[in-house]
């Protein structure tokens, strides 16, 4: 995901209480963004089976949401 499209995703996530669906590049799993990183600039994702994890922004694209 490229800084734009981060930063996009962060402000929907962040100022709009809306959860992102992202895809990891590595490992194919999907979630929904409940938060951001900017020092880091990581997404922190909620996935399909309620764990939490947290994604470089490199390693993540945009899952459908039409931004």
């Amino acid at each position: 995901m490229n800084s734009g499209k981060y930063e996009k995703v962060c402000y929907w996530t962040e100022q709009r209480d809306e959860n992102v669906p992202v895809q990891n590049l590595k490992n194919g799993q999907t979630g929904y963004t409940f938060g951001c990183t900017s020092e880091g600039e990581t997404l922190q994702v909620r996935l399909a089976d309620g764990s939490l994890d947290s994604w470089n922004r490199e390693e993540c694209i945009e899952a459908g949401s039409g931004l």
